[in-house]
């Protein structure tokens, strides 16, 4: 099971929908989408990750749903994302069944050993830096708070793919992966970038090259 060390996060621009938004990440090189809508319709959601789910399938990407597991099975999605505050992961593996990989999120180490023991098969750790995107925003962790989760990550020989979320932009990738993270997740730094193929193709760069570097 392949995770991407690159995961485009679905937001809704001024002049577009999340259709569009990640149309255009896709047109740009993503291949693996997380569709996140809050405070929208249950019957509204379905119809756009049915509909995304079918965009992925045409560029051969991967589209996660985030918070709904009915949603990501209805849609024939790749995987479903949870938050600390949604379902529980064993309570979603009974929805979803065991082919369909699940991701978490966490804020801390202890998270993370929770995210595990859950069986997760990724974990977000974030949030980076502030960002608009989360309305109930954790601690701030910065590359410090990174450095300092990872190394006990390290420790306790855990080896689940962790993705650093929040605020993220193609400078941060490096000391990021540094300390130890599999990939990252971003948003806005795609969502409005002005190039959004050169933007993708500097993470991409930066995400690699690290790991070369670490190999």
């Amino acid at each position: 099971m392949k995770i991407d060390k690159l995961h485009y996060i679905s937001q809704q621009p001024e002049n577009g929908s999340h259709f569009t938004a990640i149309k255009s990440a896709l047109d740009a090189g993503c291949k693996w989408i997380q569709l996140r809508v809050k405070f929208q319709p249950y019957d509204s959601i379905l119809d756009d990750a049915i509909k995304i789910s079918e965009l992925c399938r045409e560029y051969e990407a991967k589209l996660i749903v985030n918070d709904h597991p009915e949603i990501a099975l209805k849609a024939g999605a790749y995987g479903l994302h949870l938050g600390l505050q949604d379902m529980p992961i064993a309570q979603a593996r009974q929805i979803v069944g065991q082919q369909m990989i699940i991701g978490g999120t966490a804020n801390t180490f202890e998270h993370i050993q929770q995210r595990v023991a859950e069986g997760a098969d990724y974990i977000g750790l974030g949030p980076f830096r502030f960002t608009k995107t989360k309305q109930k925003l954790s601690p701030i962790l910065g590359i410090e708070g990174y450095q300092s989760i990872m190394q006990k990550v390290h420790d306790a020989g855990i080896t689940v793919p962790i993705i650093a979320i929040g605020g993220i932009l193609p400078e941060d990738v490096t000391p990021i992966v540094k300390a130890g993270l599999y990939g990252v997740a971003v948003s806005g730094a795609i969502t409005y970038a002005t190039e959004p193929a050169k933007t993708v193709t500097q993470l991409y760069g930066h995400l690699n090259a690290t790991q070369l570097i670490e190999d």
